[in-house]
């Protein structure tokens, strides 16, 4: 996803001189593509994130297109203050790419848990909230991400993600994705956690059920209008992500739901950091411990169904 994501950039920067990308010691192995090729718009800006967002702020305030490269937590969390005052208050032209979302870097401890990023993001206001689901989806909402000059927060998982969708999928600003098509439920999933979903829908298919799985990489602007439409046509919707839902896709699609006059649709929140974790972890045993694997996805969509 990473290396999808820097070819997206790359295309961008060729035909733009105004992009600048700036990382904060990190990135090795995969930046040096642009590194190379535009040496005077790349900036280290060593161990120093809150550095790196007002200098990212203050390229963007002077005709620069910014990307500002980090692990979701040290960059967004450690200079939280930064993107408010700088970026989004300014409406500076600052995309923020944050590597390992969820438990990607589960291994390396707490504090690298990419759990609560989006939710925070999203609660300022103001900044496109983005969570690519494949290498597919990484390239191409890299691109929609610089139609627009406003900020922007990307997160990409760590490295090794396999391609999710069969065919080239139409990636629209704030819009959904269809994956697979049904009725007895709806799945709408956001970031890599999307193959869990695909794998629930396929045990749930063998089961009888031919369940919906939307992909929704933008949490903000989220698709209201679609999950809308699907509240009064599905009995059961389930928000999936590797994240806190509260703030996250799980709040914003209950929020719409609330709004609509006898919503057909009951519910289901999926989400990450309800448990307490070890020191580290591996994404996937912790995916099956807080229940948002495809078989722990699936049960909790047949018991719902019975309802």
């Amino acid at each position: 996803m990473r290396n999808a994501f820097l070819q997206a950039l790359l295309d961008v920067a060729t035909n733009d001189p105004s992009v600048w990308l700036l990382t904060a010691d990190l990135g090795f192995s995969v930046l040096e593509p642009f590194a190379d090729r535009f040496p005077e718009r790349f900036i280290n800006v060593g161990v120093a994130e809150q550095n790196m967002m007002g200098i990212a702020a203050g390229l963007a305030l002077s005709g620069k297109r910014v990307v500002a490269y980090s692990i979701v937590n040290f960059a967004t969390l450690r200079c939280l203050e930064q993107i408010r005052n700088d970026v989004v208050h300014h409406q500076a032209d600052v995309k923020i790419v944050g590597v390992g979302t969820g438990y990607a870097y589960g291994s390396q401890g707490h504090t690298h848990y990419g759990l609560s990023d989006a939710a925070v993001m999203n609660a300022i206001g103001g900044i496109d909230v983005i969570t690519p689901a494949d290498p597919i989806e990484a390239r191409y909402t890299t691109r929609v991400m610089f139609e627009s000059s406003m900020p922007a927060y990307l997160r990409l998982g760590r490295s090794g993600e396999k391609n999710l969708h069969s065919s080239t999928p139409e990636v629209e600003r704030g819009r959904k994705i269809v994956c697979r098509q049904g009725s007895a439920a709806l799945i709408i999933a956001t970031g890599n956690i999307l193959e869990e979903a695909l794998q629930a829908a396929s045990i749930l298919k063998s089961l009888g059920h031919a369940c919906a799985v939307w992909s929704m990489p933008w949490i903000s602007p989220l698709d209201d209008e679609a999950i809308g439409e699907a509240a009064k046509k599905f009995p059961v919707i389930l928000a999936l992500e590797e994240g806190t839902s509260m703030g996250g896709l799980g709040s914003a699609v209950a929020s719409i739901l609330a709004s609509i006059k006898s919503p057909r649709a009951r519910l289901i929140t999926a989400s990450s950091g309800t448990t307490t974790m070890g020191a580290s972890v591996w994404q996937a045993p912790a995916r099956e411990a807080e229940g948002i694997d495809g078989k722990s996805i699936a049960y909790r969509i047949q018991e719902a169904l019975k309802v």
